[in-house]
């Protein structure tokens, strides 16, 4: 399947121009995220949403029952039935499918607390596989990109997800690069790949919590403990202050200061 490429996801790219027409209005093209549009309607809740962890392990039940709890009467009303929509009509049709154009929605239906969980939610109704999640993902802002990779641990088991995954690492866009850390790159990225995921989140200030598997992934690798101990030294000899979060990260590849457990071979 062909997916126009867009240029990486950065800092601001909740702004780009999009094509498809406003699901609210019919006419036009869809409000751009970050703008007046984005913004949640008086009297929408504003708790704080499932972090990113939540959004990528928690059942879509579980996120549900979270979700609605923090919403209002009336976008508790339009996720429902954006899910019934979305499980009605699974799958790309056409162009574009009619959950999609939810999924560009979500942010001024829920407001942008809420927005990613809401998606998330979307493409698990829609059983989107690896070539729907992809034309959202190249298709899609910033935010609905991130509730891609916040997606792809219960939607794709194997590894056709990667692309996505390595694209979200080449940007420098930090709430891109915390979704493309979590448990799909864990499970499936291999040791090169998964090792300079974490030295960019170290050079970018994504802290470390938001690796999934880091203590299981990070433990005796001696090559991981190189890189880190060169980037170090880079830094201080450049009159840098390093990172806390990097000495943590060393201290997990010490063998004696890391539970003896079994390492999995990723490559």
């Amino acid at each position: 399947m062909t997916h126009p490429r867009t240029s990486p996801a950065t800092p601001g790219a909740d702004t780009a121009d999009d094509p498809l027409t406003d699901p609210g209005t019919g006419t036009g093209p869809r409000p751009m995220a970050g703008t007046a549009a984005d913004v949640p309607p008086t009297g929408a809740a504003t708790e704080p949403g499932p972090g990113g962890a939540a959004l990528a392990t928690a059942t879509p039940a579980e996120l549900r029952d979270h979700l609605v709890a923090l919403l209002d009467e009336p976008a508790r009303g339009w996720l429902r039935r954006a899910l019934d929509e979305a499980a009605a009509h699974p799958g790309t049709h056409g162009p574009i499918s009619v959950w999609e154009l939810r999924i560009a929605e979500a942010g001024r239906r829920c407001g942008p607390v809420h927005a990613d969980a809401a998606r998330v939610l979307i493409l698990h109704a829609a059983r989107a596989d690896a070539d729907a999640l992809a034309r959202v993902y190249y298709q899609g802002t910033g935010a609905e990109r991130r509730a891609v990779l916040y997606a792809l641990p219960h939607l794709v088991p194997g590894r056709e997800g990667l692309p996505l995954v390595e694209d979200a690492l080449r940007t420098n866009d930090t709430r891109l690069l915390t979704a493309a850390v979590g448990p799909y790159a864990a499970r499936h990225l291999d040791a090169h790949a998964w090792r300079h995921a974490v030295l960019k989140c170290l050079f970018t200030g994504v802290p470390v919590d938001a690796v999934a598997d880091l203590d299981r992934r990070a433990h005796r690798d001696s090559e991981l403990a190189r890189m880190l101990t060169d980037y170090a030294a880079e830094r201080t000899a450049a009159g840098r202050t390093v990172p806390a979060d990097l000495h943590r990260v060393l201290t997990l590849t010490d063998p004696p200061a890391t539970p003896s457990a079994p390492a999995a071979d990723h490559g």
